[in-house]
């Protein structure tokens, strides 16, 4: 069996295949965190299928899930970052709210 080996595009060649439908150059950009809110509250997403069936699915971030700032995140990328540098604060918490917060 021969096996096909896939060529990579030219970057430097402009394959213009856009149709003129979806024409972005006189969009003024993108608002970064414009949907911020309405996510952290949880979204709907609807699959319209073939057969004219929709099936809805709702999404919310689970119990205990937190969610970072772009700003934030660029300093702890994952949750394992992000455990290790609350676990440092732990002792700056003032006993009576730590005894709380087990309790709780």
């Amino acid at each position: 069996m021969k096996k096909e080996v896939s060529k990579q595009a030219n970057p430097n060649v402009d394959h213009d295949d856009m149709r003129p439908e979806y024409d972005f150059s006189k969009m003024s950009g993108g608002v970064r965190g414009k949907y911020y809110r309405a996510y952290r509250a949880g979204h709907t997403v609807k699959i319209h299928k073939a057969d004219g069936t929709t099936l809805v699915q709702y999404f919310k971030l689970e119990d205990g899930s937190v969610m970072l700032e772009p700003d934030i995140k660029e300093y702890f990328p994952d949750s394992e970052a992000v455990n290790k540098a609350l676990r440092c604060l732990i002792p700056l918490v003032p006993k009576k709210r730590r005894a709380r917060a087990i309790h709780n």
